[in-house]
């Protein structure tokens, strides 16, 4: 479902926000789909079930997380999927991975790139 991928370095990172669990496994997947952004997301909540994953409740633990962070330049909200991720400028496990392959990609939101968005986040150099 997606072509001329892009995939980052894993990290190993504490899980935020979701209670005591166990250590995560954190990376971005940057590519091109032919799929329509409700056709995409369906299909990676579909890829979810398959490997096992179940939504009891919310936090949960899991045993894949799979979220669409970016489509494009698209802004959207709609019952259960909000483009661009609604908290992904919070979370250095994403901004690192995703600056890793696409620094330059910019949020459609704020219009600063992924690397700013780090730097704003963590400081320093990213």
């Amino acid at each position: 479902i997606v072509h001329t991928p892009m995939c980052s370095p894993w990290y190993d990172t504490e899980p935020v926000g979701v209670g005591s669990q166990p250590r995560f496994l954190n990376g971005v997947l940057v590519g091109e789909t032919p799929l329509g952004l409700r056709a995409f997301f369906d299909q990676l909540m579909a890829l979810e079930a398959r490997l096992g994953r179940v939504r009891p409740f919310p936090g949960a633990p899991r045993t894949i997380d799979l979220d669409l962070i970016l489509y494009g330049d698209v802004v959207m909200e709609e019952p259960g999927l909000v483009v661009p991720h609604p908290r992904f400028r919070e979370r250095a496990f994403v901004l690192q991975p995703f600056a890793d392959v696409a620094p330059h990609w910019r949020d459609p939101v704020s219009r600063r790139t992924i690397a700013d968005l780090l730097v704003d986040l963590v400081g320093g150099a990213a």
